[in-house]
Formats: C-alpha cells, structure tokens, sequence
C-alpha cells in the first residue's frame, strides 16, 4: 500500500522526465517566441492606450462603474501615450480622447445633483490655471495641450 502512494507511476516516475517538454510544447514555445520577436514597442503601447481608453469609456458611461476620477487618468494616461503609438493610429486615438473629455466634461457638469458634488469636487483638485487651458473654456481631463 505505502508503496502506490510514495512512487508516482508514468511520466511523473522520474522527475527529469516531468521536466522535459514535449514536441507540441517546444513548437508551441516557439511559436510564442517567433511572436515576441515581431511585437513593437508601438504596437503594445497602442494596444494599452486603446485599452485605457475602453476603461475609461466604462468609467464614464456606465453608471454602476462611474468614476470619474479613475476615467481622468485613463484619458491622460492614453492621450500622454499617444505620442509614442504608430503614426497612422494617432488620429484616431486623438478622436477618441477627444470624444472622451467631452462625456467627462458632461458627466462632472450633468444636470443632477450627483454631477454637481463630482465638478465640485474634480475642479478642487487642480489648480486654477490647469482648469482654464482648454479653448473652450471648460476644464479638461488633465488640463494640458497637447
């Protein structure tokens, strides 16, 4: 009986064994290798900044997920990325931060008392030069241009 229970039958028998992979992982292991090689900075910082933006978009719309502070520094965070994202996809990441700052901008200034506490609360935290920066007069999420 101790002898079934104290030696592991099969591939686990010898633990070299247990340790060496088998054809399909190697292949696999060098598929995944192949794949690293090819990935770019670029193209993993557009992958983050569009996932930041997606975040932040819940952040903002959906009302069991609202936080608008979190949905700040997800459009900062995406916007300040940006510059480093493949030429051609900045655009529309430009688009996006833009559509973004403006349904925060709604959202902090909405009609409900609810939207009243959270203006109140989001203007205190930056300082007044930072709220005066955007052209329209409205304060921004992070208050720079970029």
């Amino acid at each position: 009986m101790s002898d079934d229970q104290s030696h592991p039958t099969g591939a686990e028998a010898d633990p070299s064994e247990a340790n060496t992979p088998t054809p399909e992982e190697e292949e696999l292991r060098r598929q995944m290798e192949e794949e690293i090689r090819k990935v770019r900075m670029e193209d993993l910082i557009l992958q983050s900044a569009v996932s930041l933006l997606n975040l932040a978009a819940r952040r903002i719309g959906k009302e069991d997920e609202r936080d608008l502070e979190q949905a700040r520094i997800g459009i900062d965070a995406a916007e300040a990325l940006s510059e480093y994202s493949p030429e051609e996809a900045r655009p529309q990441i430009a688009q996006a931060v833009s559509e973004l700052k403006l349904a925060y901008a709604k959202e902090a200034g909405g009609g409900s008392d609810e939207g009243d506490e959270s203006t109140s609360s989001v203007k205190d935290e930056n300082p007044p030069e930072a709220q005066n920066q955007a052209d329209s007069g409205l304060w921004t999420p992070g208050g720079e241009k970029a």
